[in-house]
């Protein structure tokens, strides 16, 4: 006979289980995520405490130590263990120590593609200490060198099929900069070899004090973003963050037996800190492609027994474009990335089975990040009161005409309340620091809000516009400022519109995105007086000077423009109006990628492009 007390106490544990089930439902769920960031924390925590820093590299070599044969990256067939990836940055890190030409600490740009080399690369020179800088390899001529000024690099490496990008850039780089390219020889003047010396190179480690870290601060790598304003800008990456940025996949649950396809480029922290770096952190094995193939995809995930994968919100869209056929034969259970839209993360569900969405948020340069834990869709991430305890942040008023955080009489900014639209601002002190951009302070101070909520208080403005439901759940709304992200590129309309206006026949150029879906570049344009229209040269200035994801692909010519109250070009009612010709009297052009070259936009070629007839 079971004691009075216990179908009462049976009935209390019941009780209370339905309690939290309806009044706080993403209680356990919550805690099991707050753990993990706990763990996580106090790891790096004693880290600081100890005064030497154990950093992803260190993690890496320690494991091609202890699993030398384990597979570490699968590439175009072939199979590079963690052993093979050690020797080989041994290599690079051996050839660069016997020339004598980099110290720990100097600046090593890297432009190159998708391939194993990238890491052999990025690694044997982590290992004599140098600062990586990641170029993005669509930028070319004038972006490019602004890109190798801002972060002073004593070597430029090129990969071997990034040559004619090197070419062009050759003549007026600063000569100071000592080139090498991925290739046995070369017709270039004053370019240095790399492939042959590595193969004629030593595999023996470098002295571990070389790489070795006493601060968490300490910067490592250089990746470009770019930003809010025009030209990219090289954010500083400490060993805080990449080891923050490895830390992602274990802590969506992904594990030492998973396999992650990595598609999206290197250049980006999305792949070489969450991914190659992830990765790391698990011992697991990555899968690297050098360009994404919607078409190819499934069927890479289904040659490798990919478990985990990497997403931009915009490749989720092209797969779900793909004609259908054995879309559930897989075996992936996690999808890791951001910018996936409501209506294509239900398609995708749909189409390719039970595979866990974990949508994240996070800036390069930021200083906070929110995780998709609970899968709920549309959501980048979850708050709540402990949360904040780590990571400091807040959503204010935002006067999108002034084009400044709203402040009151008291010269204080205000928050937003539950299910309206605010400026996301994180707090900057120790635990959260901003690093900021090399070699540009301006653009480092222009990312901090000072005096916010009291005196003295600083913070990282993020950019970004969010919405808290009530559930404190978080939405990405939009982006302010002039950038806008087409391809799972960020297009600053800044650079774009300098380009332009280099034609002797603009006056103005007014360049914004417009919904397709997705955000594609419009390009308002004003002529100058006794001209017209050079569409063949309005083609070739933008292809020539532009990666490809910044071409606009529509224009308009307006008489004139409307300007905002602090003088600057007003963009919010053309990206209302969009590029119906149905309802604009203007003229409007389509950038026709088949015939390479810009056409009247008709009414036709309209329905085309927003049945998805007509490929952008």
């Amino acid at each position: 006979m079971l004691p009075a007390w216990v179908p009462g106490a049976a009935a209390g544990v019941v009780s209370l289980h339905l309690i939290q089930r309806l009044l706080f439902p993403y209680f356990w769920a919550d805690l099991r995520y707050l753990l993990k960031v706990l763990k996580y924390g106090l790891r790096v925590e004693a880290y600081r405490l100890r005064g030497r820093v154990v950093t992803v590299l260190d993690k890496f070599v320690k494991l091609a130590e202890r699993q030398p044969r384990k597979p570490f990256l699968l590439y175009d067939g072939k199979v590079h263990t963690y052993g093979d990836v050690n020797r080989r940055s041994n290599r690079v890190a051996q050839v660069f120590l016997q020339r004598g030409a980099l110290r720990k600490g100097d600046t090593v740009a890297l432009l190159m593609g998708n391939e194993p080399d990238f890491i052999h690369v990025w690694f044997g020179l982590a290992k004599l200490g140098c600062v990586v800088a990641f170029l993005n390899f669509n930028v070319r001529s004038r972006s490019l060198l602004h890109c190798l000024s801002s972060c002073e690099p004593k070597i430029l490496v090129v990969g071997a099929d990034l040559l004619g990008t090197l070419e062009e850039i050759l003549p007026n780089l600063q000569k100071d900069v000592s080139v090498w390219v991925m290739t046995k020889d070369s017709t270039l003047p004053s370019v240095h070899t790399l492939l042959d010396k590595i193969e004629a190179a030593s595999e023996d480690p470098v002295p571990a004090d070389r790489r070795s870290a006493n601060n968490l601060k300490a910067s490592v790598l250089y990746i470009f973003t770019s930003g809010t304003t025009g030209l990219p800008k090289a954010a500083v990456i400490s060993h805080m963050q990449v080891l923050k940025g490895a830390a992602g996949l274990w802590a969506f649950g992904a594990t030492a037996e998973d396999i992650i396809y990595i598609t999206l480029p290197l250049y980006h922290s999305a792949a070489s800190l969450l991914g190659i770096g992830g990765c790391i952190e698990l011992g697991a094995t990555c899968v690297l492609r050098k360009k994404f193939s919607a078409s190819q995809f499934w069927h890479d995930c289904r040659k490798y027994n990919v478990t985990v994968i990497q997403y931009i919100g915009e490749l989720c869209r092209y797969l779900c474009s793909q004609p259908k056929e054995g879309e559930k034969n897989h075996k992936v259970r996690l999808a890791v990335g951001n910018g996936v839209r409501n209506d294509v993360w239900r398609e995708f569900l749909d189409r390719f089975g039970a595979v866990k969405i974990c949508e994240f948020y996070g800036a390069t340069e930021g200083n906070i990040c929110f995780m998709n834990h609970t899968g709920k869709i549309g959501s980048v991430g979850r708050t709540n009161f402990f949360y904040k305890l780590f990571f400091s942040f807040d959503l204010i008023k935002y006067d999108f005409q002034k084009d400044e955080p709203v402040r009151n009489k008291h010269g204080w900014c205000e928050k937003v309340k539950k299910g309206e639209a605010g400026l996301l601002i994180s707090k900057v002190n120790a635990k959260n620091p901003f690093f900021g951009y090399a070699g540009n302070k301006r653009h480092t101070e222009k990312k901090l809000l000072c005096d916010v909520f009291r005196k003295g208080d600083i913070y990282f403005n993020t950019g970004d516009l969010m919405v808290q439901d009530q559930e404190n759940f978080l939405y990405f709304w939009d982006r302010i400022g002039d950038t806008f992200r087409w391809k799972g590129e960020n297009v600053a309309t800044t650079e774009v519109s300098d380009v332009i206006v280099m034609l002797d026949f603009i006056q103005e150029a007014n360049v914004y995105g417009v919904s397709v879906p997705g955000k594609a570049g419009m390009a308002s344009l004003i002529l100058k007086e006794n001209t017209t229209l050079d569409l063949e040269q309005m083609y070739k200035q933008v292809m020539t000077y532009l990666p490809s994801y910044a071409c606009p692909l529509f224009l308009r010519v307006q008489e004139t423009m409307e300007m905002t109250g602090t003088f600057k070009l007003q963009k919010f009612h053309l990206v209302d109006e969009g590029f119906n010709p149905s309802t604009i009297t203007d003229p409007l052009y389509f950038l026709d990628s088949s015939k390479q070259a810009y056409v009247l936009l008709t009414k036709e070629v309209h329905e085309r492009i927003l049945s998805g007839q007509m490929k952008l």
